[in-house]
């Protein structure tokens, strides 16, 4: 019998052929030096965190790994099979373990694809967004449609049977009509899960300067020419918003894709399991620049600056080990900034251990995200209360409201209380 906690391992490749012009990710263009330098930096990381005294393989399981970016599909197929030897080398990997691949059109070859399959990888997710030229364009991505077909035809050829596509809708300039065309050209490519996302226009974004702060449109940004004006076509308003928002669900429902969290949609048994353990408040660890962890109650990031973090990783062969990896207490518990490595330059940041609140909190804002809801006995078993002793009045209060619903063990959100979801959660927030 297998008694190790569960574990899964985020794996961010920061590096794109260009930003697009919503993306406020951790991302950006770099040249090969800089990049050979950055894997060698997350091997590191990946070795020195998983130290003998930490000893994750005894600890631990590795269910799942997710290379996420960036454009993880940019970088060469070897890169890939070296970080996954060394996580291997590691960590107990699982032998059914999740590993999966951002993909972005028009990066990755047949050749690459089938490489990625020997390394272990199996499943790839591709960001497609939409099939509109017009509406890519806009976006500021670097494929077309035509590219996409290509990707995704490698993609089965290479021996990819998992297969995610990314959609966004509420773009600028989009209507219903045109994001129909989208959803159904995604399902008639058969893949086992699609991701449906709605824009958002985020600061420090390209798109926040033309649509931000209640803006429509801006005349004259992203112009190719000294003096030349573009005009931005406006976003789709709130009605027109939600209206594409019951059309992903109604055809995706009627094509056998099964809604398991507020915007991922499934065949059945081919959820991400990666992001559900997210939600279900699995640790994980996050390895590379910028990239979150969460291990036994302990949340921290790494620096969000590459080359402080290219530099703190190299230095990690001149550390004793002994010395520097005393990450526990006598109850387990970490008592020091984790992974620090003693370093000159320390690359950890927001280092915070969740209080019980925090927990419960997490526990009911990311598990309502789940159609399936949150489970009232496994909040009991987690945190020794019951949730309406730590809720009194509050579930009643939306089910009454039509929000949620509660059925057997389980608290979810109604059909209503999806449609406004962030408003429902708010109300976990203690």
């Amino acid at each position: 019998m297998n008694d190790k906690k569960a574990l899964g391992i985020y794996i961010h490749i920061p590096f794109c052929v260009r930003k697009c012009l919503y993306c406020d990710f951790l991302s950006d263009t770099a040249d090969s030096s800089v990049i050979n330098d950055y894997i060698e930096a997350v091997k590191k990381e990946i070795s020195y965190t998983a130290l003998d005294c930490v000893d994750f393989k005894s600890q631990f399981e590795v269910k799942t790994i997710f290379f996420g970016g960036g454009t993880p599909s940019l970088i060469k197929s070897d890169h890939i099979s070296r970080i996954l030897d060394k996580v291997r080398e590691r960590f107990d990997v699982s032998e059914e373990a999740e590993i999966t691949i951002e993909c972005n059109p028009a990066t990755a070859d047949l050749l690459k694809m089938k490489d990625w399959i020997k390394s272990g990888v199996n499943r790839l997710s591709i960001g497609l967004q939409s099939s509109i030229d017009g509406e890519l364009k806009l976006l500021g991505r670097v494929h077309d449609k035509e590219q996409f077909e290509e990707t995704y035809k490698n993609a089965i050829e290479a021996g990819f049977e998992n297969i995610n596509i990314d959609i966004m809708s509420a773009l600028p300039g989009q209507t219903p009509e045109s994001y129909r065309k989208t959803l159904e050209y995604v399902i008639a490519r058969k893949p086992k899960h699609i991701s449906a996302y709605s824009l958002i226009v985020e600061p420090d974004t390209p798109f926040y300067e033309i649509y931000g702060e209640g803006k429509t449109a801006c005349a004259d940004f992203g112009s190719n020419e000294p003096g030349e004006k573009r005009v931005w076509p406006d976003l789709p308003d709130e009605d027109t918003e939600r209206e594409m928002y019951y059309l992903t669900e109604e055809l995706l429902a009627e094509h056998g894709y099964e809604r398991y969290e507020i915007s991922n949609y499934s065949k059945k048994g081919y959820e991400c399991r990666h992001n559900i353990s997210y939600w279900d408040g699995t640790d994980y660890i996050g390895f590379g620049v910028g990239a979150a962890s969460y291990l036994n109650g302990i949340r921290y990031s790494n620096t969000s600056d590459i080359y402080t973090y290219i530099n703190a990783c190299m230095q990690l062969d001149r550390i004793r080990e002994a010395d520097a990896f005393d990450m526990y207490t006598e109850d387990e518990e970490m008592s020091f900034d984790p992974c620090s490595y003693l370093t000159d330059e320390k690359y950890h940041e927001q280092i915070h251990k969740l209080s019980l609140q925090e927990k419960m909190e997490e526990f009911m804002f990311l598990g309502l995200r789940m159609m399936k809801g949150v489970s009232k006995s496994e909040f009991k078993k987690r945190f020794l209360k019951d949730i309406r002793d730590v809720y009194p009045q509050i579930p009643d209060k939306l089910i009454k409201q039509d929000l949620l619903i509660e059925e057997g063990d389980s608290f979810r959100l109604t059909k209503t209380g999806i449609d406004v979801s962030n408003v429902v959660l708010a109300n976990f927030l203690l």
